[in-house]
């Protein structure tokens, strides 16, 4: 159970109205004379859209109600003559209509308002009028970019100058981000720059745009493309996993040079108040790492953000303490170079005393002071009533002296309007402050006789504003005493309010103000009563229930009597509507049939009209699985249909009914209606839930909070779903009133060590209850006698400035609007700002634990040289060198922090076998203090880490050779390597052998015993402390096993092993891949396991496992195992060491496989399965590798038995025909040519018939041929073997009738395309043999 309790302090019937703070300004009442003051205006730099028109805001009250003038550049502007132009009725806002056409342009200039009465004229501040500009990009041409790999490079954007300033932003010419890092990275001008410039930069072109503001849209500037010029244009792949990206591709290392700003140093002038940007872009090879540094002093932690990868520094609301020099420190492994900046702070004119308006007696003195201060300092200008005071009447009652206006024996007739402007080169300041000399008697400002009601124990106040002139005298008295009540329980303010620290029963009673002058006195009452708080005494618990059962949570609450108590349900923090299964008690609430949707968070909230407490528990709600039932099939259920119709009715101040016309149910009975609503003052457009009604009413009275102008709309909610929102309603707007509550989330925390800031969550739209709401900011130290301070404003944060160092404050916040105050709020603690530390810890003790950490000991530093809160006490180190000669390491600090304040703790995660050194600081809010004394220490000797690579090469059967680098942290003294490997064909192991090699040996040929069998070999490196971590490998596959087959069974299995992966950073997703910049490491483990971890992707069960990846150099076949209903489709995910991702869609199938192709030999990827509807899971993948093109067994086809078989069979057919034709030729063997002859003379009569139909039998292969290895048909006729005679004309010896009818079908064969030679026959061959 979570309980939480409130306090809501009521005021009785109504507030004062108009109720400002008095410690600083008076006000007068609206029914008195009083000279004009302006109450709105446009802002200095007003920048309006073309396409809209024109409101240049001018408002002020005053009695006789003022009449408003303008200037345009310092004449006088004639309104009427203009039609343009027109004047909002009661105010002095001007409208300019640009519907009947016209150009905004020809409006521009500075304008300032005049508010007129017959007791004087107040002036608005000069209002700069410019329209916003969108120019066009001017056209150009841009060449080729051609630059060598590894220079740096700038690719300027020069937009066109917009107003206000567009946003420039990079992406290519087919709108995707141009990535950016500490290499590639867009400065404040827009331009675009490459420390280094690398061969994958030119895969895409550059284009700078160009978003303006107010017409949203986007120009793009013709695109940069890049032609790199490299010296080793080899595969990208090989270059990434190298250990020496720029040494790979012979780019040669440089040291840095700054590309902006030039030279060494530079100067810039920043205004107090607004930010300070530094800049910084170095080139050099790599590229360099960005530091910045204070001069004489360190950077304000407390506003300093670090922006652009480093390169920019933000220093928020600057100070004239910002001033300085400030240098940027640009390094790399090649050297540093280092730029200083020169920051200057000036000052736009700022308040010490704005004037304030002056309410005088008649012959009573009074003064006006305006003092300001800025970089130069300003100079002060009065006017009165608009024009200069020194061309102003003479009144011998006014001294002007400097900032001030001193007035003595002043008299009715003489009010006026007074205005100081203080102004220097950077801008002015304008305020108006009237005198007003009146002769009034005291009047009591708020309503009679109040009432207020207080909880016991709490802060309260009771208002008595008032007004007079002279000034009246107050005094408050209780239940008629004498004696008026001040100090102790009590405190007055100058506003008339009595504030009483903490409410007792003996404090209730009739309170009576008295306000005095010497015109006669006021007077007004306020009965207080003291209440009882609201307690829940037993809230209710957190419950664990079976579906079907009875719930009852329980809510027993104790409160005053004479209070009304309201006790409300929240479910997940929205009103619980009370249904027929619940049932609400006074102790309680019971839930019968308990269901799934009846799971969630449950708040009681016991509430009064002063207060209200709550209580929160949790509702588990278990599933019963019951048995399935026969039941007819039901007809498909649907969402609703829009409910319709709305209307409004029974419109009352607070409250509103609203009915609807239900859409239809779809066969699913509505359960629920929402009704939400949109008011258009705060959030126009955005839509809030309101309340929500059971399926079965149509209408419903909705509560209503004062001064919001509310649309409404419904939504139906059945089984299946909620139905789209109905047409809105019409609106209705709700009567003012004073705020019930007061802002929440109130923090009071310093900025600077001299400041606190006070920050609250402000009223929303249904809270403010009237117009102008603003916030009554008060504060005081803690534990003191002083007086609270006050600010009323309008922004939801307020700056108490000239605090002490981290004392602690009571801060109230209260909210106020035209129509009066919230009820007292409560009393918050803050704490003024920090500054940095004093003193360092000290007597810093060391001991070494192992070979990666140490253990510090230290002395606490004393509570008061702290400055503020205690964060932690943080160690810095940094590796000095390494105990092994010849090796470059990094000097980069790290630190480490141990939180609270302790004397003790352990810094880990260092190098073996180095010089380190080591400081402590304490840090609190604001940041380090002063460093320690310099420890220096080394750690032992340790176990190195892997081999930087490890290669397996197989350059026939008999051999194989393993190369691998040294270890890149060696930790020690190298004293060898370790190589166990075993031979393994399937699931058999061999037994294990193992080999050791010197520290210099990274080459070893392994003679095979087996030719079949493959090898997994295990390397470490070692030193005297022992082996370190093994890297292992597998031999590939021979040839014939990566052949692909339909049994997925008889491929070799790649070991696979689910790994977690770091996030990825930049995603750029289009139609078809999406590209990531991936940071992780995939570890393979020594054997492959037989299933992956199991991925479950539902809350029924439903799972895969088993995924498996069976590769070859170009590709791979993936399976997997899964338990997902018959119809399933999946996605299979993979990317590659290059960061390219790639998606297959995979149908559902049994079994569930598929083959990915064109993948590149010798690359790692990393792959996903899961189904359609869902997405990857970015800890569970699993990761294969393709072997390398160059590890192919490349196999000697002589050595093949199937070659062997077929050569020897080809010389038995030849031995055959040799002995064939040699008995034939003994025979004498004759052909028979007279049934040649007749096959011929057939075919010549086929020829000779024009109604011949040809066949397509001329295109088979004839019976006896056979293929050669180009694929051309080798013909083996039954005819005479004159046919592959050696004569040149094919002629027979026997009879000369045939030797042209043969010479004809031999160019007939020919002609038709029968390209085989006649030394491919083997007939042929035996000839030539003979």
């Amino acid at each position: 159970m979570v309980m939480q309790q409130y306090l809501l302090t009521y005021t009785g019937v109504v507030f004062a109205l108009y109720l400002h703070h008095i410690i600083r300004a008076i006000e007068v009442p609206l029914d008195l004379p009083q000279p004009p003051t302006i109450t709105k205006q446009s802002v200095k730099d007003y920048i309006v859209d073309p396409r809209d028109n024109i409101f240049i805001d001018c408002e002020a009250k005053g009695n006789p109600v003022p009449t408003f003038s303008w200037t345009r550049n310092g004449k006088f502007f004639n309104v009427a003559k203009d039609p343009k132009v027109s004047m909002q009725r009661r105010s002095g806002t001007l409208v300019i209509d640009f519907r009947g056409g016209g150009r905004p342009e020809d409006y521009e200039g500075e304008y300032q308002c005049f508010a007129r009465n017959e007791y004087g004229t107040a002036l608005s501040s000069k209002i700069l009028l410019q329209v916003s500009r969108s120019p066009l990009w001017p056209k150009e041409h841009l060449d080729l970019v051609e630059i060598d790999e590894g220079s740096p490079l700038t690719l300027k954007c020069n937009p066109p100058p917009g107003l206000p300033p567009p946003v420039v932003f990079w992406m290519s010419s087919s709108m995707e981000p141009i990535h950016q890092d500490k290499r590639v990275s867009q400065g404040q001008n827009g331009d675009l720059y490459f420390s280094n410039v690398l061969l994958q930069d030119a895969q895409t072109d550059y284009s700078c745009n160009a978003r303006f503001h107010f017409t949203h849209t986007i120009q793009q500037k013709n695109p940069y493309t890049l032609k790199i010029q490299t010296k080793n244009p080899h595969n990208e792949t090989s270059f990434r996993n190298h250990t020496d990206m720029y040494s790979a591709r012979g780019v040669m290392e440089t040291t840095p040079s700054f590309m902006y700003p030039y030279g060494t140093s530079s100067n810039q002038i920043v205004l107090r108040g607004v930010d300070l940007l530094l800049e910084c872009i170095a080139s050099g090879v790599p590229a360099p790492d960005i530091m910045w540094h204070k001069k004489g002093g360190e950077l304000p932690t407390d506003k300093t953000k670090l922006e652009n990868f480093n390169k920019a520094l933000r220093i928020t609301n600057v100070s004239e303490e910002d001033s300085g020099e400030y240098f940027c420190l640009a390094s790399n492994k090649m050297g540093s170079i280092r730029h200083t900046i020169s920051v200057r702070v000036k000052a736009a004119p700022y308040w010490l005393d704005e004037p304030q308006n002056l309410i005088l007696a008649p012959a009573e003195d009074g003064r006006l002071v305006c003092r300001a201060n800025g970089n130069p300092k300003p100079t002060i200008q009065w006017l009165v009533n608009g024009e200069p005071i020194e061309s102003a009447p003479p009144n011998p009652s006014r001294e002007v002296a400097g900032d001030t206006i001193v007035f003595r024996d002043t008299q009715i007739g003489s009010s006026a309007v007074y205005q100081c402007n203080a102004s220097n080169e950077h801008g002015y300041l304008l305020a108006n402050a009237f005198v007003s000399v009146l002769d009034v008697p005291p009047r009591i400002l708020s309503p009679r006789n109040q009432l207020i009601k207080v909880i016991q124990y709490n802060r309260t106040r009771l208002d008595c504003p008032f007004f007079g002139s002279p000034i009246p005298t107050l005094r408050w008295f209780k239940n008629g005493q004498g004696s008026a009540l001040d100090g102790e329980n009590y405190q007055r303010h100058e506003n008339g309010s009595l504030e009483i620290n903490m409410a007792r029963k003996e404090d209730q009673g009739i309170y009576t103000c008295v306000a005095t002058n010497i015109l006669g006195k006021a007077e007004n009452q306020v009965r207080l009563e003291i209440k009882d708080s609201t307690r829940i005494v037993r809230g209710p618990e957190d419950l664990t229930v079976k579906r079907g059962s009875l719930v009852r949570l329980d809510c027993r609450i104790k409160h005053d009597s004479t209070l009304k108590l309201t006790v409300t349900w929240l479910k997940d923090d929205t009103p619980l509507y009370i249904g027929n299964r619940m049932k609400k008690e006074d102790d309680g609430l019971i839930i019968y049939g308990v269901a799934e949707k009846d799971q969630g968070d449950y708040t009681c909230v016991a509430s009064t009209e002063l207060d209200k407490d709550s209580a929160k528990a949790f509702l588990t709600v278990l599933a019963v699985v019951s048995a399935p039932t026969n039941r007819m099939t039901a007809l498909p259920k649907e969402r609703p249909e829009r409910p319709r119709d709305l209307e409004l009715t029974d419109l009352a101040e607070r409250s509103v009914r609203l009915t609807w016309i239900p859409g239809d149910d779809n066969n699913s009975p509505i359960t629920d209606y929402v009704v939400q609503f949109e008011e258009d003052k705060f959030q126009p457009g955005l839509w809030h839930n309101h309340s929500r009604y059971p399926g079965s009413v149509n209408s419903a009275v909705l509560r209503l909070s004062p001064y919001v102008n509310y649309q409404f709309r419904v939504i139906a909610v059945n089984e299946v779903g909620s139905s789209l929102p109905s047409p809105p309603s019409e609106r209705y707007h709700t009567l003012g009133a004073s705020p019930e509550i007061n802002p929440t989330g109130v923090q009071g925390a310093g900025t600077q060590k001299n400041n606190m800031e006070i920050t609250w969550t402000p009223l929303n739209a249904t809270q403010a209850y009237g117009p102008n709401l603003r916030y009554i900011v008060k504060w005081r130290q803690r534990d003191t006698r002083e007086s609270w301070s006050n600010e009323t404003v309008r922004t939801t944060r307020h700056v108490v400035w000239n605090t002490p160092i981290y004392v602690p404050y009571d801060i109230k916040v209260q909210a106020e609007n035209d129509f009066g105050r919230a009820p007292e709020p409560d009393v918050i603690i803050g704490y003024s700002g920090e500054d940095y530390p004093k003193a360092p810890p000290t007597d810093i003790r060391l001991k070494v634990i192992n070979s990666t950490a140490v253990s510090l000991q230290w002395n606490r530093v004393y509570p008061d040289t702290i400055q503020g809160q205690l964060k932690e006490y943080r160690a810095y180190f940094w590796r000095e060198s390494s105990l092994l000669k010849n090796l470059w390491v990094s000097k980069k600090r790290q630190s480490v922090g141990f939180v609270g304040d302790r004397p003790r703790g352990i810094v880990s995660r260092l190098f073996p076998y180095s010089n380190y050194k080591l400081e402590m600081v304490v840090v609190n809010g604001r940041g380090d203090g002063p460093r320690s004394e310099i420890k220096e220490f080394t750690t032992p000797e340790g176990v190195p880490s892997v081999p930087r690579y490890f290669r397996i090469r197989q350059p026939n059967l008999e051999t194989i050779t393993l190369e691998w680098g040294h270890p890149e942290h060696p930790n020690g003294i190298l004293t060898g390597y370790n190589l166990r490997y075993q031979a393994f064909n399937g699931t058999k192991t061999g037994r294990t052998l193992v080999e050791t090699f010197s520290p210099n040996q990274t080459r070893f040929t392994l003679q095979r015993t087996d030719p079949i069998s493959r090898y997994r070999f295990f390397l470490r490196a070692r030193t005297q402390v022992g082996d370190g971590e093994s890297i292992v490998e597998e031999s590939p596959a021979p040839l014939n096993e990566a052949t692909p087959t339909p049994a997925a069974t008889s491929l070799p299995t790649t070991t696979v092993s689910l790994t977690s992966t770091t996030t990825i950073a930049t995603t750029t997703t289009t139609a078809a891949t999406t590209t990531t910049t991936v940071a992780s490491t995939t570890t393979t483990t020594e054997s492959a396991p037989t299933a992956t971890t199991k991925q479950d992707f539902a809350t029924n069960g439903s799972s895969i496992w088993n995924v498996k990846a069976f590769t070859n150099s170009n590709w791979a076949n993936i399976t997997w195992s899964h338990n997902f209903s018959a119809g399933t489709d999946f996605v299979v995910e993979y990317i590659t060491s290059n960061n390219t991702v790639r998606s297959i869609p995979v149908k559902a199938q049994t079994p569930s496989s598929v083959q990915l192709a064109d993948l590149t030999p010798g690359m790692t990827y990393q792959l996903w399965v899961f189904p359609k509807w869902s997405s990857p899971s970015e800890n569970s993948y699993i990761t294969f590798t393709t072997s390398s093109a160059y590890t192919k067994n490349h196999v000697d086809i002589a050595t093949q038995g199937w070659f062997i078989g077929l050569m020897c069979a080809i010389a038995l057919l030849v031995l055959i025909l040799l002995i064939v034709c040699f008995i034939k030729r003994s025979r004498g063997g004759k052909y028979p040519v007279r049934e040649k002859v007749e096959v011929l003379d057939h075919e010549d009569h086929k020829v000779d018939d024009p109604s011949f139909d040809y066949s397509d039998e001329d295109n088979k292969e004839p019976p006896g041929s056979h293929t050669s290895l180009d694929g051309t048909i080798k013909q083996e006729s039954d005819d005479s073997l004159v046919d592959y005679g050696e004569g040149g004309e094919g002629q027979f010896n026997e009879d000369g009738s045939f030797i042209g009818q043969y010479t004809v079908k031999k160019d007939k064969e020919e002609t038709e395309g029968n390209e085989s030679s006649e030394a491919t026959s083997p007939v042929n061959a035996i000839y030539s043999l003979a």
